[in-house]
């Protein structure tokens, strides 16, 4: 299927690697211009390099983290007038509720839902005023089903959608969208490392938490990021346009609702 937008300009915050490196190449194979960002200069460099080769797309890098205003005007400067926006952004490590500070609490609302916000702020109004925009925020099915330990990523994650929802419809009528990706277990770095971590403080071996966790999931497997990448880009097309303010659950069936 042809999205629709080849040619236009996309931001993609966090996407050196795992979900939102799935989102920047879909964007770079429907045509887009994008913008990648990461932490790891050398990461981001080599994942740059590999979406220019495999897709011949335009490819800018900012370097940095992107909820420091710095790095956020870095991207507005490297793509002025984008037309999509991918909000991505590391959530908190694993951790159990009562060990978490003040500072801690509020780090955590302020990469995972003040710093997408301060984005679509800053875009918002161009996308209005060229009636097109496709704003898509990775957040975690964690929003709709908690999960032990992830607390904080699942509040700020859950404010940030309610605090779109409003705004979502506010836009609808400029051709402007706003949706959620709801990630299950996808294959990343970071659910590896949460493999680990739960294996040395079960005390067994990796392998088998991984297994056991995989056991849970009906598809019988971890998701991949190229399938993420190819949602996100069809919710960032022409097509998109009737669906706004929507969470969509990707997890393997993992969420057991018939609603």
């Amino acid at each position: 299927m042809d999205l629709g937008i080849s040619g236009r300009k996309a931001i993609i915050c966090a996407s050196s690697k795992g979900l939102g490196k799935g989102c920047a190449i879909a964007l770079a194979e429907a045509g887009c211009e994008i913008t990648v960002n990461g932490r790891n200069v050398d990461i981001l460099r080599s994942t740059a390099d590999e979406i220019r080769a495999l897709t011949g797309a335009i490819v800018h890098e900012v370097a940095g983290d992107v909820s420091e205003s710095a790095v956020q005007d870095a991207l507005l400067a490297a793509c002025s007038e984008p037309d999509i926006l991918i909000n991505n952004n590391g959530g908190p490590p694993l951790k159990d509720f009562r060990t978490l500070d003040r500072e801690a609490i509020v780090g955590g609302v302020v990469q995972n839902m003040v710093t997408p916000i301060e984005l679509v702020q800053r875009v918002i109004d161009g996308m209005v005023a060229r009636q097109f925009g496709r704003i898509v925020n990775i957040t975690s099915a964690s929003v709709l089903t908690p999960i032990s330990g992830l607390d904080l990523s699942s509040g700020a994650r859950a404010g940030l959608t309610a605090f779109l929802s409003g705004v979502a419809r506010d836009v609808a009528h400029a051709n402007v969208t706003i949706n959620a990706i709801l990630p299950g277990m996808f294959d990343t770095d970071r659910i590896r490392s949460n493999f680990a971590n739960a294996a040395a403080r079960l005390n067994v071996a990796e392998d088998k938490v991984r297994a056991d966790r995989i056991a849970g999931v009906p598809a019988k497997r971890l998701g991949d990021a190229d399938e993420f990448g190819k949602l996100a880009a069809f919710l960032s097309s022409a097509h998109s346009g009737y669906i706004t303010g929507q969470n969509f659950l990707i997890d393997g069936g993992a969420f057991r609702s018939a609603f």
